[in-house]
């Protein structure tokens, strides 16, 4: 089962490394075109660096650092890589821990899964509204909410893994966390005693 779980991170991983290459060449292209749009010989010799023609490279850097920010927060970040105000948390018995976990982890799932509705009805408008630039390149099919769609991608994966996290936490224990975040600081820090 650990083996399945990690090659599905390593998916999601490569997929958003594709975003960030996707996102980073066009970042060059567009750096390219900018600095050679002045010179019209450039135009004439290479017409496909005609630079009314890069207009959507700039939507697309958008898009992608979109994707890229609600993709990895919601299938790639651990638990124990977000900030954590844990004072109360930590000061409290184990059994109150075992509760307050399972209780945000049930109010975070929750909330997201309240949110898509209502955002979903705002967004419904925008599947009529075509992109300025994007469809040039892309065609007439992508729409300004098919932009916005990680959300309640990262809405959905978000609200499960909470989920998840509160049965795990239910029918294992809080200072799992504890642990586990402990475990990993010793590791790193012996490692870092190796490399030196």
């Amino acid at each position: 089962m650990k083996s399945v779980q990690t090659r599905i991170i390593h998916v999601f991983e490569i997929v958003a490394a594709i975003m960030m290459a996707a996102m980073f060449a066009t970042f060059i292209l567009q750096v390219t075109i900018r600095y050679t749009a002045r010179a019209e010989w450039i135009k004439e010799i290479f017409p496909f660096l005609d630079p009314t023609l890069y207009g959507w490279t700039l939507d697309f850097c958008l898009l992608m650092w979109i994707w890229m920010v609600f993709w990895g927060n919601g299938f790639i970040v651990r638990q124990r890589d977000h900030v954590i105000f844990d004072m109360l948390y930590t000061s409290v018995s184990p059994k109150m821990r075992k509760w307050l976990a399972i209780i945000s982890a049930l109010i975070i799932s929750l909330t997201l899964i309240i949110v898509i509705e209502p955002t979903w009805s705002k967004f419904y408008i925008l599947r009529l509204k075509k992109t300025a630039t994007l469809s040039n390149v892309f065609g007439d099919w992508i729409r300004v909410r098919d932009i916005y769609l990680i959300f309640f991608i990262f809405c959905s994966a978000v609200s499960i893994r909470y989920l998840y996290r509160a049965y795990f936490i239910y029918k294992n224990d809080a200072e799992f966390d504890l642990l586990y975040s402990n475990n990993d600081e010793i590791r790193s820090s012996n490692e870092n005693k190796n490399v030196l």
